[in-house]
């Protein structure tokens, strides 16, 4: 996506003098967008050391190098509730692995402008997005989730890594965060505010469910509620969408959806030139049942 590629590019070189500006993170070497509040004397590093496994960060290469060496993790704690070909899915409970999820946090908000989450991580549960190899299950990206959501929230913050951006990567992980709600038989929606970067692609995401919805539809008359029922998609969220794709009109005291060809048609031919289907999310390869009570 165009545009968001431009974003990345001018979220480079935003951080401020006498903070982090690179991190070594497994193969990568990435550039940081933000600050992050890590302990001051490691924030005012130009460069940061981080084990890709159990998220401890470093000073130097030769301490990462010691400590890798040492280092028995090979994916992240918690429940490996989803695996198809080499791509998994860990639940990873605030509380249980608490420095865990601390550390992914303080990670996050390295590309994150607006995270506000650090160090109260015992009420949220984190699904940890990843991709194996012979060296072992490599982060991709996450969200975290209220346990105890009141607003029904099925997102408080979400993450590509950088260096797995523009890969269809961000789709998948907000196709599974709905997957989950549909398996909870909730209605979902993210945390507002999103970043820039976010609401570029839930738009993309909601467009596409929506668009998919009402290309199968067969019936004579479509309501949001049964679009919201079968997406798990929040009717304000159906609702900004399809007003944002020129596709509702209000018409002698109703609402009526319009079906506009020209967008089926550009639906169709991208789903037709999706060739990577590793990149899909596939409900039966879901383990999971959802948590019952309060966890916190």
């Amino acid at each position: 996506m165009k545009v968001s590629a431009e974003m990345e590019q001018e979220n480079q070189g935003q951080n401020f003098e006498g903070s982090i500006n690179k991190i070594e993170f497994g193969r990568f070497e990435l550039n940081t967008w933000y600050t992050s509040p890590y302990p001051e004397e490691y924030a005012r590093l130009p460069k940061l050391f981080i084990c890709e496994f159990c998220l401890k960060y470093m000073k130097s290469a030769t301490i990462l190098r010691r400590h890798t060496a040492k280092c028995l993790w090979r994916h992240p704690p918690g429940d490996e509730i989803y695996r198809k070909g080499n791509i998994s899915v860990f639940e990873v409970d605030g509380k249980k692995s608490k420095i865990y999820c601390q550390n992914l946090c303080l990670l996050a908000k390295l590309f994150l402008d607006h995270k506000t989450l650090y160090f109260d991580v015992e009420p949220f549960l984190f699904y940890v997005m990843t991709e194996a190899d012979s060296t072992g299950c490599h982060i991709i990206g996450y969200f975290s989730k209220e346990k105890n959501s009141f607003l029904n929230y099925n997102v408080s913050c979400i993450l590509t890594l950088p260096h797995y951006m523009r890969q269809g990567f961000g789709k998948m992980l907000i196709d599974f965060s709905y997957l989950l709600s549909k398996v909870e038989d909730k209605i979902g929606s993210p945390e507002k505010p999103l970043s820039d970067l976010g609401l570029l692609s839930y738009r993309s995401y909601w467009k596409s469910a929506v668009l998919k919805y009402l290309h199968n539809f067969k019936g004579k008359e479509v309501s949001i509620k049964d679009i919201s029922q079968e997406t798990a998609i929040n009717p304000y969220d159906i609702v900004s969408t399809l007003q944002a794709l020129s596709m509702l009109k209000y018409w002698k005291g109703r609402h009526l959806v319009l079906k506009r060809q020209d967008l089926f048609e550009e639906y169709l031919a991208k789903e037709a030139k999706r060739t990577d289907v590793t990149k899909v999310i596939e409900p039966m390869a879901l383990k999971w049942t959802p948590p019952v009570g309060d966890k916190i």
